[in-house]
């Protein structure tokens, strides 16, 4: 699922690290330690890992927190989001804005962003700078002072965001509306920056509180990747977030969602579109809930659609109905997930061709299974970034600290390379079976035309 960031829309994290794997391994390996990260835990709660890489004089720093947009209250929607922004505004003893000064004037970026799972908070610096930053977040964690003025401006910020990422992006529109049918109960169907009625009301108290009760070290996570050793970071930690006091892990308390029954679908006319849009949704098991059909199906879907080799690629692009097709599934999320279909018909081909097509490759996957060659290249192909994952200073960090932000442990980032090689047809076509039900599935388009008053 996407984040929102304070500045842009990210489509998605960094994908899990990738290691060249030609030949299956054993049912449960134990393979080379993908970022090689080690963990530590202060007395207060916080939970650390550290990423050495020493090939440049530069650290990512990161500190994550255990909350996003579907823990927040009912008719409170964009709080996550809301206080994301306020982190930025001052402190009892840092002005408005100072935080991103201060990193600026040391050569350093940061940014945050905020999704249904977490909060994250990002420096890139020197490495010599990273005791400042490391004390600026702790202070933010401990003492963020919500002036009542700045947070009213800041409202009327996130609204005009609102307006420009979503409102004006007839896609977001598109996905935001498929969210709310796909899940019926849960909270992953709420925008993450919040409807704009209940963005007005927040109140700032409301804030206050979300941030007492959710920015503790004991539901944050700290990760640094970069000119650093373990012991380095943890005696800088101990000296800053240490300082916090204790505070508990919140355990999140969410709705699920009941048994999928039933089609549903959504044709959402625009005039800003040029070309219509498929998407076919089906809820989809999280890594959390089922680790084996989880790696299954990211199996599968490289084999639906990861390009032109692909099994969507080559019924609706190659004969010419469509201009492209893929398929995407996100398991790395606290509760279920969504695996999705898409095209994009050209022009002439009528929506209806497109879903008989799409519902063709299905059909026949279930009925005839994927081959053991299908397998072996999607593993290969999916594995065989992992050299370059390395070299990335923000890759390591984003994709450890979103691993354990949900829970889940650092093996499933460490081993993944091992672990996705045992994936074997008999599983894909299990895992497909479980999750494409048409009869439980969402179809939206998204169409040229007038909008509806």
């Amino acid at each position: 699922m996407p984040e929102l960031d304070r500045r842009t829309v990210i489509a998605g994290l960094p994908a899990a690290a990738m290691l060249a794997a030609s030949t299956p391994a054993p049912a449960r390996p134990t393979g080379t330690p993908v970022f090689g990260a080690e963990t530590f835990t202060l007395p207060n709660g916080l939970t650390a890992a550290v990423i050495p890489m020493r090939r440049a004089p530069v650290v990512a720093h990161m500190v994550w927190y255990r909350v996003g947009g579907a823990d927040e209250p009912p008719g409170l929607s964009g709080m996550a989001h809301f206080l994301e922004h306020m982190m930025f505004k001052g402190t009892t003893t840092l002005g408005p804005g100072e935080f991103s000064r201060r990193v600026a004037r040391e050569g350093g970026r940061d940014n945050a962003f905020t999704g249904h799972d977490y909060t994250g908070y990002f420096q890139q610096v020197a490495a010599d700078r990273l005791e400042l930053v490391m004390r600026m977040e702790a202070d933010r964690m401990a003492n963020l002072a919500l002036d009542a003025r700045e947070t009213e401006s800041e409202r009327l910020v996130i609204l005009e965001e609102r307006r420009q990422v979503i409102d004006n992006v007839p896609t977001r529109r598109f996905r935001e509306r498929l969210a709310t049918l796909l899940y019926l109960n849960h909270p992953y169907g709420r925008p993450i920056i919040g409807w704009e009625h209940e963005i007005r009301a927040i109140p700032r108290e409301a804030l206050l509180k979300f941030h007492e009760r959710f920015y503790g070290p004991g539901n944050a996570i700290l990760v640094v990747q970069g000119d650093v050793t373990t012991e380095q970071v943890r005696r800088l930690a101990e000296a800053t977030y240490g300082q916090a006091p204790p505070s508990p892990r919140v355990e999140r308390v969410r709705p699920q969602e009941p048994p999928a029954e039933g089609e549903r679908r959504l044709v959402l006319p625009d005039p800003r579109v040029r070309e219509p849009q498929m998407a076919r949704l089906f809820l989809a098991p999280s890594a959390r809930a089922e680790p084996d059909e989880s790696d299954a199906l990211q199996v599968l879907a490289h084999i639906l659609g990861s390009g032109p080799t692909s099994r969507l690629w080559r019924a609706l692009v190659d004969p010419g109905l469509a201009a492209s097709a893929s398929a995407s599934y996100g398991g790395d999320t606290v509760d279920a997930t969504e695996f999705g279909l898409h095209a994009n018909p050209r022009p002439g081909v009528e929506p209806a061709r497109i879903e008989e097509a799409v519902g063709e490759v299905i059909a026949r996957l279930l009925d005839e299974g994927v081959t053991d060659a299908e397998v072996a290249q999607a593993i290969r192909q999916m594995t065989a970034g992992a050299a370059f994952a390395r070299d990335s200073l923000m890759g390591g960090a984003r994709t450890i600290g979103a691993t354990l932000a949900v829970d889940l442990p650092l093996d499933h980032v460490e081993q993944w390379p091992a672990r996705i090689a045992t994936v074997t047809p008999t599983r894909v076509v299990e895992a497909a079976r479980a999750v494409l039900r048409r009869d439980a599935a969402v179809t939206g388009w998204l169409m040229p035309g007038e909008r509806r008053a």
